[in-house]
């Protein structure tokens, strides 16, 4: 009987395992070649969807995924690459608000305000890239966050009819990246659960348009 629990025990973790990296490089293939770290190689797109996180992190310091995102994006806008920035984050309530904060960063790094539209129901990635497409009315998109967060975006988007590249901010390395990078590798397994289940965003809502 104990043999026979081991045995269901080690093939549930195995056939975990092989999801895990099964998702993980279905979406690396599918995305190889559409991520850029340089301007002088990047395609220009209309508009330049910045992807949310947190100002601070829990311990109140800065965080780096924030900064870099903030200064790949103003980078991009000066390098004439994008015309207009969508910025796509939680709003959970009136304490926590990606998107006004990531718009006053942006204008203090000189990006016209007329520049920026703000999407407040960009809950998750999956639920900012189709957001994009069906609220905001893109075609096409320049996704500006880390790359491994821009694999999965870029993937999110294919599988929905949306056209999108991306490009990387500036990633951390060794043990400051290992949680987020570990998060990652689940945060790719769920977005095949949600094609499968044909999930959709938490809201809709009235078209926007970018122009």
């Amino acid at each position: 009987m104990l043999k026979k629990i081991l045995y269901t025990i080690f093939a549930l973790i195995l056939l975990s395992v092989i999801t895990i990296f099964s998702c993980n490089a279905i979406i690396n293939n599918a995305t190889e070649g559409k991520t850029f770290d340089k301007f002088n190689t990047i395609p220009k797109n209309k508009v330049g969807l910045v992807l949310g996180t947190a100002k601070k992190l829990t311990s109140g310091s800065p965080n780096p995924y924030y900064t870099n995102r903030i200064l790949a994006t103003i980078a991009l806008f000066n390098a004439q690459k994008i015309e207009f920035i969508l910025v796509s984050g939680d709003n959970g309530s009136i304490y926590y608000n990606e998107p006004k904060a990531i718009k006053k960063d942006l204008i203090k790094g000189g990006i016209p305000e007329d520049k920026i539209f703000l999407d407040y129901a960009g809950f998750r990635t999956f639920d900012s890239m189709i957001r994009a497409k069906y609220v905001f009315g893109l075609d096409s998109v320049t996704v500006i966050s880390q790359e491994f967060h821009n694999d999965r975006a870029i993937y999110i988007a294919q599988e929905k009819g949306l056209n999108a590249i991306g490009f990387n901010a500036k990633d951390l390395s060794g043990s400051n990246g290992f949680k987020v990078q570990l998060r990652e590798y689940f945060a790719r397994v769920k977005v095949f659960l949600d094609l499968i289940t044909n999930k959709q965003p938490k809201f809709y809502g009235e078209k926007i348009d970018i122009k």
